[in-house]
């Protein structure tokens, strides 16, 4: 079975966009979470799809290698991407070890868009997920890029394309971003 998966990284490779703005710690914390798909060989590309930031994001891109679209639409990330899976991130959400098999394994098998496990401490209550649905992009976004493309429209962004699809939750946990203070 460890072979197969070993395999698995080598043929499928996935890319992850993440849409910014002025957050270049955040960014930082997701990037970090992402260095064991890099090393095992399941990433392809990271692309960092800026909205005008005017603090150290595109320092924090550069130094960790990722592509920077400074001012360009989401669906500019889409013609940049290599891969033919795609993983939306929000900046500061953490993926927790353990990661990189349920996401090759579920892309491998061409199931749909999923998302991520909330980590044991960051559930939210059931009635607050009953009667706030909150943000649609908290729990990331695995897709695949013509699943994407059918359901981008311009002026688009990657949690209106989350919103209302029905998702598979991987076995893999996430950390969601800090809420934004309003």
């Amino acid at each position: 079975m460890e072979i197969l998966i070993i395999i698995l990284y080598w043929l499928l490779m996935i890319s992850v966009l993440i849409e910014t703005q002025n957050s270049d710690e955040a960014l930082a914390r997701t990037l970090g979470g992402l260095v064991g798909g890099a090393v095992e060989g399941i990433l392809s590309d990271v692309i960092i799809i800026d909205q005008g930031s005017d603090d150290q994001t595109h320092r924090v891109a550069d130094a960790a290698g990722c592509i920077f679209l400074q001012d360009q639409a989401l669906i500019d990330g889409f013609r940049r991407a290599r891969s033919e899976w795609f993983l939306f991130l929000e900046p500061g959400a953490r993926l927790l070890d353990g990661w990189i098999e349920p996401v090759a394994v579920h892309a491998e098998r061409m199931q749909g868009p999923a998302c991520f496990t909330r980590s044991h401490t960051h559930r939210r209550p059931f009635l607050s997920r009953v009667f706030s649905p909150g943000n649609p992009l908290a729990d990331g976004l695995l897709i695949s890029k013509r699943q994407s493309m059918a359901l981008f429209t311009p002026g688009k962004k990657a949690a209106d394309i989350a919103r209302g699809l029905a998702m598979k939750r991987l076995r893999a946990e996430i950390i969601p971003a800090p809420s934004k203070k309003t």
